[in-house]
């Protein structure tokens, strides 16, 4: 195993790469604690994320209504009513400001901002073209400004140039803007009477956070809602960000149509799972077309989407597709308390349903433990012999109507394996119903391992799911059996995630390794790098190749492949080729002097055919033992530089089984990577082939990682394939490399 978790190299990896005469990547000069703690990765990419004080945009002591009405028929008029009876609600003094009107609501108007009487908090701008505004309000001195105007970038080219000189604008004043283009989400009555973890909301389409604001008719309590909008200024990370470290938000919820920066995403996502508050977020654009395919096969593999949804997945935010899944999620993960084991019990009045929740349980990934021998004869005691209680538990219907119904919900609970019970109620069989609801609810109460019901009817008015289910503050209520296990999924993930989690950045490289100032001097800015000069690259950095040489004579090859060793392969190198194989260019297998010398002339001539530019043709050791993989960089226009693991060779681009990260990360999430492919099986030999060296294939990846970190934007794509990994304790290497220079 490796002794390190977080991009470095282990001391045996250390030792095997001085061995072959490399300085290890990782080996950077140590930095003062203060420096550390916040500054730059070796990218340039920002390591702390400034978290604003957002208490004042939410508990205003003082708030501004710039373009406040009363007239009948205005737009404004509802709005400034809607102002004033939530600054009453949240103890704020309201200033309506307006040039014309003397008074609003038998409120007294200011004329303008530099009018105002008092210092104020937040500025409400009711106004079609706000940019006039915000020089006032940075004069002003005021810190936080919401602008509900549309017509910005959500419009068009001229839109986006709007929006571009309203965010100029803001960061010249120093005040910090919500919208434009958002509404009054911010400012709805949050119910007070609810105790418990809140859930906090991120949308930034208003509209789609309805479904979580009524959750507060089922007894969830919210505590905080930002409509981002347009996000010209504040942005989802901000929120994220603030709500993470506030003591009565026990979950944050977003709907995220697009990040405006991901590396404050990550960023925020970090701050969250370090403080271990979930985060569940809808983010849509699953269908979106990834970016124009690149030359390297990496490029064709990796869209937008799954970068997306691979940077929330190792920053532990959990995606969901609907808001249904939404709020049924986050209400969960908001309430429960962590999970005393991992084990799921379904506890059922039918067979069938045990069955049918039971397989979609399994299919989710989740555990169903079998039953101890004594915990089933103990069950056996109050359900029927005949009926299966290994897991599912089938009760057989009556004993849920009488004393029994208690005594078995509480001995499943009771089992150590068992970490969530669930219990599925496919409909309403008062009073028998009635009675387990009860039953459920009280062993929820009384126990501190989850308990689930999943209340099938349609209907949704009985008394046991709307009074004895719903008013229970510990039990989780659901109304399908995908949202439930979906939730409890996530729930177990979430807390195995947080329990191990730490910080990517904390270990992130912030000096360049000696193996960039190598590979500085081999990069061709907007050129593609021939094989040969790729492989240096990759020796740059520790990542072994075979033995070879470039020539370019026949009787050169010839004395080339003495030393190298036959049999040898031999392939032409050239910027700008792409794929050998396809036009022929590579000759597999050559055992003689007189083979090496027909396929320089071969390769040669279709070359000239083919009109390819090339450097020389390579000579090189033939390796045809191990597994083929790829591994490789590219750059997404929100995250930067990304990095791929796949299977490699000719199946790449058929299977496309690939896993992708975000720098940085550490080895954890390396070995992570190579679980998430469907052919990860080949690495641990199958059809009685001896496994690989998984270590080796590890230490590739981390490298390429430092790689991308160090060279950022001047690689624009990296592709090793095939990389081959040979049996344990072999290592690794790169058969072929192709590499791309902005």
């Amino acid at each position: 195993m490796l002794g390190s978790t977080h991009g470095t190299l282990t001391t045996d990896f250390r030792a095997r790469v001085v061995a072959c005469g490399e300085e290890p990547h990782a080996a950077v000069v140590s930095l003062p604690t203060a420096t550390r703690q916040g500054g730059l990765d070796v990218s340039g990419r920002p390591l702390h994320l400034a978290v604003p004080d957002l208490d004042r945009f939410f508990r205003p002591r003082s708030v501004a209504v710039v373009g406040a009405s009363d007239a009948e028929g205005r737009p404004n008029t509802g709005i400034t009513r809607q102002l004033i009876a939530w600054a009453e609600r949240v103890g704020a003094r309201l200033h309506p400001v307006h040039p014309a009107r003397p008074a609003v609501f038998g409120r007294e108007c200011v004329r303008s901002v530099a009018a105002l009487p008092e210092p104020v908090d937040l500025a409400v701008l009711l106004v079609a073209d706000p940019l006039p505004v915000i020089e006032e309000l940075g004069e002003a001195e005021v810190p936080f400004a919401v602008a509900f105007a549309s017509g910005f970038a959500e419009t068009g080219e001229a839109g986006a140039a709007a929006q571009a000189r309203l965010a100029a604008a803001v960061e010249r004043s120093g005040l910090r803007l919500l919208g434009p283009n958002t509404n009054l989400n911010a400012f709805e009555r949050f119910r007070d009477d609810l105790e418990g973890p809140a859930i906090a909301l991120i949308t930034q389409s208003g509209h789609q956070g309805r479904p979580l604001h009524a959750l507060q008719e089922l007894g969830i309590r919210l505590s905080h809602w930002a409509p981002t909008g347009n996000e010209a200024d504040l942005e989802t990370a901000d929120f994220l960000a603030y709500f993470a470290q506030l003591p009565e938000v026990g979950a944050i919820a977003c709907y995220v149509e697009g990040l405006k920066d991901g590396r404050s995403f990550l960023l925020a996502a970090d701050r969250a799972a370090r403080a271990k508050v979930p985060v569940v977020a809808v983010k849509v654009g699953r269908t979106e077309a990834g970016a124009e395919a690149a030359a390297s096969h990496t490029g064709k593999l990796t869209g937008a989407d799954q970068v997306v949804d691979a940077a929330m997945r190792q920053f532990g935010v959990v995606r969901v597709d609907g808001l249904d899944e939404l709020q049924d999620t986050a209400a969960l993960l908001a309430r429960a308390r962590p999970p005393k084991a991992e084990g799921v019990a379904v506890y059922s009045i039918s067979g069938g349903t045990g069955a049918h929740f039971a397989d979609l349980a399994t299919a989710a990934g989740l555990t169903l433990p079998a039953l101890s021998p004594d915990k089933q004869a103990e069950l056996h005691t109050w359900i029927p012999e005949y009926l299966n209680v290994a897991n599912p538990i089938d009760n057989g219907g009556h004993p849920v109507g009488d004393l029994r119904g208690r005594k078995i919900i509480d001995a499943i609970l009771a089992d150590p394996s068992v970490g969530v019970l669930i219990c599925p109620i496919t409909g309403p069989f008062p009073p028998m119903s009635d009675r387990l609801a009860k039953d459920l609810a009280d062993a929820a109460e009384a126990t501190d391992k989850l308990v689930c019901v999943v209340w099938g009817s349609p209907v949704g008015t009985e008394d046991a799911y709307r009074t004895t289910l719903l008013g229970s503050s510990r039990l989780a209520t659901f109304r399908t059996a995908r949202n439930c296990v979906t939730a409890v999924k996530a729930y177990l993930d979430h807390h195995r995630f947080t329990d191990r989690y730490r910080s990517p950045f904390e270990d992130a490289p912030r000096t360049p390794s000696p193996s960039f100032r190598k590979a500085q001097n081999l990069l061709r800015p907007g050129r593609q790098l021939s094989e040969h000069a790729a492989k240096q690259l990759l020796r740059a950095y520790g990542i072994r190749v075979p033995r070879e040489q470039l020539v370019t004579s026949a009787a050169g090859a010839v004395r080339a492949a003495g030393p190298v060793g036959y049999p040898v392969v031999m392939k032409a190198s050239g910027p700008r080729l792409a794929h050998k194989t396809e036009l022929g260019l590579v000759k597999v297998g050559l055992t003689s002097a007189s083979q090496v010398r027909d396929a320089y002339r071969e390769l040669t001539d279709i070359a000239r055919y083919e009109s390819v530019d090339l450097d020389g043709i390579l000579v090189c050791q033939m390796i045809d033992r191990g597994v083929e993989m790829m591994v490789g960089v590219t750059h997404d226009a929100l995250f930067g530089p990304t990095v791929t693991v796949g299977l490699g060779g000719i199946l790449v681009e058929v299977l496309h089984d690939a896993a992708v990260r975000v720098p940085p990360f550490g080895e954890r999430d390396a070995r992570e990577m190579l679980g998430e492919l469907r052919g990860r099986a080949l690495l641990e030999g199958v059809r009685g082939g001896a496994p690989v060296d998984v270590d080796a294939l590890v230490e590739v990846v981390l490298r390429v990682q430092r790689m991308a970190l160090e060279l950022g934007d001047d690689l624009a794509e990296l592709d090793i394939n095939p990389l081959v990994v040979l049996g344990r304790g072999q290592g690794a290497v790169a058969l072929d490399a192709l590499a791309v220079c902005r």
